[in-house]
Formats: structure tokens, C-alpha cells, sequence
């Protein structure tokens, strides 16, 4: 994929966000703490550029989707949309922006009314926001969406019970591209499909891309996938941002170890390859009552002892590429991840 990209200023930019839960009980039902879901994380996205976010199932990517989606109201930060904050905008305000930003969901069965058929699924967000001249207007406006994601445009008239999951995840990308977005929010959006149906959903979202100059926020936990449809990479752990770096620097050499543990893990298609697989001690902390410290000492096996004291801030640690982990203030020769040298792109 190419990493050629717009340099002009971001079309989303996130500074500190921070989105809490809060957990009630007791008899008058009183709040009796929080859930750090999101904790302070921040990031933009170029036009025309995917950005991956990925982690740990419950690491708060999808909350991240959905607070950039305004589907709730954030506990602090700034989401900003082309240069407009939109986190305080009142929901009239918002309106026209919605249109905007669109999401594929996970399950491309579930996210479809099924008492609604593909035509009227797809002529509602066109419809919703006055984008056809006229019902000739609407139809050619429909046919074209199913051309677009290679869909018979007979299939219209049919219900979504009556496509495959692949189809459906197609009518999903549809829907979304309906409103004529900027940016797209795929969220787990091919996690449930089967393997040979994955590669052609990717590859029609790159195609899309291309075609349509689209921005992307690739949420996934499948790092297979993400090597081969993004420009940059977020490595998410327990509510925090980790690492970010260009695709090709973070696969060739991750510079948190947590992202190291993450690739570890990833199948290597070159018959015969072998890599050594990283096994993390301990299970993920509760979001209820995170670490002092580094999120991550309780499980990285090159812990120290500031590790558990101080919480480190991402720092650029090569050209693009940044990480939040302590090891990099050590010597050379005492950091575990100097024999990780990315290469500069």
C-alpha cells in the first residue's frame, strides 16, 4: 500500500481523549467507580490515509469508534473533525457533519434491519440527508452503490436474510458509502467472516479507497489483516496508546514490547519460517483499576523497576515512529529492542 499521503492538516485529529464509565451498586445506586476504558489517547488522520488501531479484545478501540462517531458524549479530550471541534457540538450542529463519517460494523447481519429491503437500507442515509434530486436521482444513486461494491443491482429487491455474510458486509460498505463520506470507521468490520472472504472485503475497502480517496480508521485485533491495508499503525493496550509507526517500520521493527508480544503471534506465510513466539505471563488488568506505572509492567518481561512507578509518554524513537516504554531512555546496549532497527521510509 502506499504511504504517499497528503501533507496538508489532518481531516481527524484526537487530542486526549478520555472516555470513563461509571460503575454504580450500593442501595441508592451511587457511583462506586469508573471503568478507564479510553484513558488519554491521541492521534490524527491524513486524507486519503488508513490508520489501524489494534489490540487486545477490551484494550477501548471500539469505544475510540464509537466516540469519534459522537454515539456518546466523551469524559475529556477533543475530537476534531476538518478543523471543527465536534465533541461540544449540540446534535442539530452536528447533523450535517454526520454525514461525513460512516461505520461498517462487525456484524453484517445484525447492523441490517432485516425487515428492510436493500434498497431501502441504502436510500436512507441518501434520503436522511437530501442528497437526491428527484426518485430517478435516488435509483441511479442505488445502482451505482451496488456496482460499486460488486453487487448484482437485480439484488436490490431482495432482503438481507437472503445474502451470504460476505454479501452482506458488502451492503454494509454500501450503506456507508451512501452519504458520500470522508472518513470511514471500520470496526472489526471483517473479523466475522471466513478467511477467503476476508482478502476480497480488504481488498475491496483498498479499492474504494483508491477510487474514492476515503480516510479509514481500521479497528482490529487481527494484525494478519492490518499488514496489508494501512499506511500507520496504533497499538492500543488497556485503554492507552503504546506505539504508533508507519506499517512498514512497525512490522519490520516494533519498538514496544507489548507490539513485539502482538506480532509474535502472527502467522508467517513463507513456507518453512519460523518465528519466536513471545508468551505473556498473566492475563490483562482490570480497566477497573489499571497499574500505576506502565499499563503493561504487570506482563512485560523486560520490567524494571521505574516501570512501576512512572507511566511513560510516547517518544519518537525513529524517523515517524514513536513508543511509550521506558527501555528507550537505557543505553543501547541494555535495551532488549535496540536489535529492532527500523528501517526509514
Amino acid at each position: 500500500m502506499s504511504a504517499t499521503l497528503s501533507t496538508t492538516a489532518p481531516l481527524l485529529r484526537v487530542d486526549d481523549l478520555k472516555k470513563h464509565f461509571p460503575l454504580r451498586g450500593g442501595l441508592l445506586g451511587g457511583v462506586t467507580g469508573h471503568v478507564y476504558a479510553v484513558d488519554g489517547i491521541s492521534f490524527d488522520i491524513a486524507k486519503g490515509e488508513t490508520l489501524s488501531l489494534v489490540g487486545e479484545s477490551g484494550c477501548g478501540k471500539s469505544t475510540v469508534g464509537k466516540a469519534v462517531l459522537r454515539l456518546f458524549d466523551i469524559t475529556s479530550g477533543q475530537v476534531v473533525l476538518d478543523g471543527q471541534r465536534i465533541d461540544t457540538m449540540t446534535a442539530s450542529a452536528l447533523r450535517p457533519l454526520r454525514r461525513r463519517v460512516q461505520v461498517v460494523f462487525q456484524d453484517p447481519f445484525s447492523s441490517l434491519n432485516p425487515r428492510m429491503r436493500v434498497k431501502d437500507i441504502l436510500a436512507e442515509p441518501i434520503r436522511n440527508f437530501g442528497m437526491a434530486k428527484n426518485n430517478a436521482d435516488l435509483d441511479r444513486r442505488l445502482a451505482e452503490l451496488m456496482d460499486t461494491v460488486r453487487l448484482p443491482r437485480d439484488a436490490i429487491t431482495r432482503w438481507p436474510h437472503e445474502f451470504s455474510g460476505g454479501q452482506r458486509q458488502r451492503i454494509g460498505i454500501a450503506r456507508a458509502l451512501a452519504a458520500e463520506p470522508d472518513l470511514i470507521i471500520c470496526d472489526e468490520a471483517v473479523s466475522a467472516l471466513d478467511v477467503s472472504v476476508k482478502a476480497q472485503i480488504v481488498n475491496l475497502l483498498q479499492d474504494l479507497q483508491a477510487k474514492l480517496g476515503l480516510a479509514m480508521l481500521f479497528i482490529s485485533h487481527d494484525l494478519a489483516i492490518v499488514e496489508h491495508m494501512t499506511h500507520r499503525v496504533a497499538v492500543m493496550y488497556l485503554g492507552k496508546i503504546v506505539e504508533v509507526a508507519p506499517r512498514r517500520s512497525l512490522f519490520a521493527a516494533p519498538k514496544h514490547p507489548y507490539t513485539e508480544a502482538l506480532l509474535s503471534a502472527v502467522p508467517i506465510p513463507k513456507p518453512g519460517s519460523a518465528r519466536q513466539r513471545i508468551i505473556l505471563r498473566g492475563d490483562v488488568p482490570s480497566p477497573i483499576n489499571p497499574p500505576s506505572g506502565c499499563r503493561f509492567h504487570t506482563r512485560c518481561p523486560y520490567v524494571f523497576d521505574r516501570c512501576r512507578v512512572d507511566e511513560p509518554l510516547l517518544k519518537p524513537t525513529s524517523l515517524g515512529h514513536t513508543a511509550a516504554c521506558h527501555l528507550h531512555d537505557l543505553p543501547a546496549d541494555q535495551n532488549p529492542l535496540s536489535r529492532n532497527v527500523s528501517p526509514i521510509h
